[in-house]
């Protein structure tokens, strides 16, 4: 399709701004509210569910910390946080990039510490069953390939289930926009027709779409691309009635999803506080987007966002492995074995970001980029 399309032509050409170049401050809140999300899902994890937890903290935590596990609870809205901020960083990373570059970045991104990841896991499983219960060797090797949830197979880490939401998000983006150059009419286009699937999905009942066009979590990624356009180009009526439907789409399905008590029955959540969370982190976005977290200039943030990706793919089961050593193993009050367990996990993703995703990514990216077949240019 041309870009003088009928259907692309329709879309109204972007704002007169400009292209604004990045700014540090914008960057650097971004990296902050990256890491606020991370540990929103690690208290969660810790002390607003039930579960393998309340083993390690040999009670619920609803228990043990009767007034911190009812905010909690709420945590688990840190992935839906994550997903807007996928959407502005993937659109803002791929802008002037072929698919080569945009799959061989992902790749290089994802790919370390992950694996690491699933090294050390899989580790504990075997030095304390009774945290995280080994797989067989079959299922770890699938795990190595990210795709272990569509194949059926065991996940050794819990929140991977999350990265293939995001894999089907790249995906989706790479397909449809980034295959043929990252344009404002494009991107747009994307977000409206994504838009329209995700509703008619909810009323289908085809597993398969549902799969591929992801529903629940689309709204969170669409808002994100919108509001980086916001970012690039400034805003208008219909990149803010984009995110707007976004808000309100999202909201709908975190509510429909979150508001009830979870699987272990011990943890209810209001909706209207949902609602709220769910506002509050698109809000969060849009502040960066309209730059008025310019004021967030720390160098510390760069350092904090470094770490988020390996300190949440390891929280969840080494989390529950440090908790039990340390309260039911060497008897610490609850509140100094959070603290430390926290502190630690954070201490482990950094040597990760050190010493695997810093040298690693890297020389993955060169790697992938020298084995292109020569005479094929289509991921170049």
């Amino acid at each position: 399709m041309s870009a003088s399309s009928p259907t692309l032509a329709a879309v109204p050409a972007p704002p007169t701004r400009g292209t604004a170049p990045e700014r540090q401050g914008r960057l650097l809140a971004l990296d902050g509210l990256r890491l606020v999300a991370a540990l929103m899902v690690c208290l969660y994890h810790y002390a607003g569910r039930g579960g393998p937890v309340s083993a390690s903290w040999h009670e619920t935590p609803a228990k043990v910390f009767p007034t911190l596990s009812q905010a909690a609870a709420y945590g688990c809205l840190g992935v839906q946080f994550f997903f807007v901020i996928s959407g502005f960083v993937i659109c803002m990373s791929s802008w002037g990039r072929t698919l080569g570059d945009f799959f061989r970045s992902r790749v290089a991104r994802l790919y370390p510490a992950y694996w690491v990841a699933l090294v050390l896991v899989t580790a504990a499983a075997v030095a304390l069953p009774a945290v995280v219960h080994p797989v067989r060797p079959d299922e770890f090797l699938v795990n190595l390939t990210m795709l272990q949830q569509p194949m059926g197979a065991t996940r050794v880490l819990g929140v991977c289930w999350t990265l293939w939401a995001e894999v089907r998000f790249y995906a989706l983006f790479a397909l449809c926009v980034v295959l043929r150059g990252v344009t404002y009419r494009r991107v747009v286009l994307f977000c409206c027709v994504w838009t329209l699937a995700a509703v008619v999905c909810r009323t289908s009942g085809n597993a398969l779409t549902d799969q591929l066009v992801m529903p629940e979590y689309a709204p969170f990624f669409i808002g994100g691309l919108a509001l980086y356009l916001i970012h690039r180009f400034g805003g208008d009526l219909l990149l803010w009635g984009i995110v707007a439907v976004s808000w309100l789409l999202g909201q709908s399905t975190a509510v429909h999803d979150l508001w009830h008590a979870g699987a272990q029955g011990d943890f209810h959540r209001d909706p209207y506080v949902v609602i709220a969370v769910v506002t509050l982190a698109f809000a969060a976005v849009a502040a960066v987007a309209v730059g008025r977290t310019r004021w967030a200039s720390w160098p510390w943030l760069a350092a904090a966002g470094a770490l988020t990706y390996p300190f949440y793919l390891v929280h969840e089961h080494l989390g529950w492995f440090v908790i039990r050593v340390l309260h039911r193993g060497l008897g610490l009050p609850p509140w100094p074995t959070l603290a430390v367990t926290v502190l630690g996990m954070l201490l482990l993703a950094r040597l990760i970001h050190r010493y695997a995703e810093k040298p690693l990514g890297p020389r993955l990216k060169r790697a992938l980029k020298t084995a292109r077949t020569p005479g094929r240019s289509a991921l170049s």
